[in-house]
This record gives C-alpha cells, sequence and structure tokens, in this order.
C-alpha cells in the first residue's frame, strides 16, 4: 500500500504527498491537493482511494516515474532513430555535426555532394534499407556519367562518413559502406593529368599586356605571378599584413564564397599564416595603390570593390582575367594556373619542394611533390646535367 504524509506549502495550502514503493522499480511520489470544503473524515477517506488507486496503477506499469518516462523516451528515439530516411538523417544529424567540425567551404561542398547526387537517388530510403549494392550502383553510376575521379572520391568519402556517424548514432545495425571500395580511375582517364602552367615566356608576355590594365588589376595580377598566393588569400591581404620594409607579406586571411553564407573571411587552408618575400616591382606597385585608394575610400583591404572600402568579391578576379585572356590572347588565364606556374617555375629552376610548400601554403612537402611530380622530375633531370657537367671539367 502507498504511504502518505500531510504537508503544507510556503503559502500555506494544505496537501498530502503519496509515495509508491517497489524492489523491482524506482520510487513514486505525486502530491494530492483536497477541497477547502471537505470535512476531515472526507478527505481521509477520499485520501485513501486515490492512495489506494495510484498504488495499483504503480504496480501493473500503467503509471511511470519520471526515470522510467525519460528512459522509455530515450529508447523510442532510438527506434525514431531507426526508420529515418537517408535526407532526414542528413540533413538532422550529419549536417549539422559537420557544420560544427569542418570549415563553411567543406560543409557546403558536402551539402551540395548530398544534395545533388546522393538525395534524389537514395535520399527517400530509410537508413536501415540501405544497402551495399545499393551505395555500390549510385558511385558507379556517377563515375560512369564521367566525373573526374577525384570527384568520384569525394562523393565516396561524403558518404562514407555519413554512415559511419549513422552507425556510432546506432541508427543502423551494420555500415554498408563497409564492403564498399574506393573508386578506382576509369580506364581511359590514364594517368593524372599534369596541372596547366604557363611557360617563363608567356608569363613575360602576361607582364607585357598589364602595363596598359589599370593599376588595382595590374597589382593584383602581378601579385599572383610573384607569389603564387590562391585567390581568396589574395582578395583577403589587409594592409596591415604588408610590410613595405621587409618587402613581405603576411597571409592570415582567405577570402571564402559559398551560396549559403555568402562572402566571408576565413583562416587560410591549411589553418597556418605565412609570410612570403614580395618582388620591389610589386612592392611598389603595391605602394601606389594604397596612395590611389586612400583618396577614394580607406579600407583594412588592399583590394577592394570600386569606390568602396569593402574587400573584392573572390570571384571578381577570375571573371576579370578571362576578359584580359580573351583581349589578349591568353588562353585558360585563371588565378590557379597562375599559382601553378609559379610553383612549376620555381622547382624546375631549382627551388627546393619544402620552400616551395611552405610558400603555396600546403600542408605538407609530399602534396606539393604529389601536385607537381612532373616538375620535380625536371629538376631531378637538372640537378643530373649540373653534375655531369662539372664532372666534365
Amino acid at each position: 500500500m502507498a504511504s502518505t504524509r500531510k504537508k503544507t506549502t510556503k503559502d500555506g495550502k494544505v496537501y498530502y504527498e503519496i509515495r509508491c514503493v517497489s524492489r523491482t522499480r524506482p520510487e513514486y511520489c505525486c502530491r494530492w491537493y483536497p477541497k477547502d470544503d471537505w470535512s476531515a473524515a472526507y478527505t481521509e477517506r477520499e485520501l485513501q482511494r486515490q492512495a489506494a488507486e495510484i498504488d495499483r496503477q504503480y504496480r501493473s506499469g500503467e503509471l511511470l516515474t519520471a526515470k522510467e518516462e525519460k528512459a522509455l523516451q530515450a529508447e523510442a528515439e532510438r527506434e525514431a532513430a531507426k526508420i529515418l530516411t537517408l535526407k532526414q538523417y542528413g540533413d538532422h544529424v550529419f549536417m549539422p555535426a559537420k557544420a560544427v567540425t569542418c570549415s563553411e567551404n567543406t560543409r557546403s561542398s558536402f551539402q551540395s555532394m548530398l544534395d545533388l547526387h546522393v538525395y534524389p537517388v537514395i535520399g527517400d530510403y530509410k537508413l536501415t534499407e540501405v544497402n551495399t549494392a545499393m551505395l555500390r550502383r549510385l558511385l558507379m553510376d556517377f563515375q560512369n556519367r564521367g566525373k573526374s575521379h577525384a570527384t568520384c572520391v569525394k562523393l565516396y568519402v561524403v558518404i562514407s562518413l555519413l554512415f559511419k556517424m549513422a552507425y556510432e548514432d546506432e541508427a543502423i545495425e551494420r555500415n554498408p559502406m563497409d564492403r564498399v571500395h574506393r573508386p578506382k580511375p576509369r580506364k581511359d582517364e590514364g594517368k593524372r593529368a599534369e596541372v596547366e602552367c604557363f611557360t617563363a615566356s608567356e608569363l613575360r608576355y602576361i607582364l607585357d599586356c598589364l602595363d596598359k590594365e589599370p593599376l588595382k588589376w595590374r597589382t593584383l595580377i602581378r601579385l599572383l605571378i610573384d607569389t603564387g598566393i590562391r585567390r581568396g588569400e589574395c582578395c583577403g591581404l589587409q594592409w596591415r599584413y604588408v610590410d613595405f620594409k621587409a618587402g613581405t607579406i603576411t597571409i592570415a586571411h582567405n577570402l571564402c564564397y559559398t551560396k549559403d553564407a555568402g562572402v566571408y573571411l576565413d583562416t587560410p587552408k591549411n589553418g597556418r599564416s605565412r609570410t612570403i618575400d614580395v618582388s620591389p616591382e610589386v612592392m611598389a606597385l603595391l605602394k601606389e595603390l594604397r596612395e590611389e585608394q586612400a583618396a577614394k575610400a580607406i579600407s583594412k583591404y588592399v583590394f577592394t570593390q570600386d569606390d568602396s572600402p569593402e574587400p573584392m568579391h573572390p570571384q571578381t578576379p577570375e571573371h576579370y582575367m578571362r576578359k584580359f585572356g580573351k583581349r589578349n590572347g591568353v588562353d585558360h588565364l585563371h588565378p590557379h594556373k597562375l599559382r601553378h606556374s609559379f610553383a612549376s617555375l620555381a622547382i624546375t629552376s631549382g627551388a627546393d619542394i619544402v620552400s616551395v610548400s611552405e610558400i603555396l601554403g600546403h600542408a605538407s612537402p609530399a602534396i606539393t611533390l604529389n601536385v607537381y611530380s612532373h616538375a620535380s622530375e625536371e629538376s631531378k633531370r637538372k640537378a643530373s646535367q649540373i653534375f655531369r657537367e662539372a664532372l666534365q671539367g
């Protein structure tokens, strides 16, 4: 039988505490308030009736304690998670987690992969219904549409991470991606294509053509050629990181753009700032640009929108360089090709890989070697030739 105990609230109102105890269940306790106009005898009879009914419900399992309700709710949520569709899990669990741990660019790239290539195919299936064969088919069809090997691998990584998280969350009992192999290059892809680079003579021609361009663009393109920095790093460059005395710039930011976030300032791609030597000619252009900019709109950014202190949109240099290339007969002129040209010419001219890697802002020299293997092979041939010539006297 449940026990009862008469108590009083802070404002003097009488109530009874009804407590149920069992060896197999958590203790249950509740309050029961009698009406003010009840007699003592009627209150006692009604209290005993209420206590008996509560005790009956407690022992039959109809009445749950707060602890039991919480456990039941948690179990219901776990069961509900098991029947989530792939899209629901991706939108409500996987992507919110990635938004916390990844950069905005990476988050946006993951979301695009899911929206364009995963959800339309298997997004409406329950997580528990997605199997290894379906995932293999999705990746194979994607590759057969002519997508590059790098893009296929990126899709594979996104799907793998999603199902790994679902397995760790116990939303699925097994991970269907465990038996899906990383995509291999198609036969017709062959060896990795060499990166597009300009030769030294082509770069000299571009520099000559720049003499007719406005100062802002003359400075920006020459800075890209001279340092090999990324377009976002160039657009995010601030005057406080330009050291005119030392002839250097420090890359501390990367101006990015995604459809969801718009234009925003981020850290460099590898998360570390770096200081780069700049030629006297480019430093002179930067000084001239600062004076010109100060007369129009004071800004902390080196490269700004026309007559505005706001930074230049990170996609603007690519648009301008495309038009510049058409006017001057330079094919495929874009910021990243200038970056590739800087790296290739530096390596083939004798610069060591570690130094080039530091200037480019790569996470490790291994990345530089992988991307510019053609240049490193050429530099090794040059080194061998120099040795042979020295040996011959």
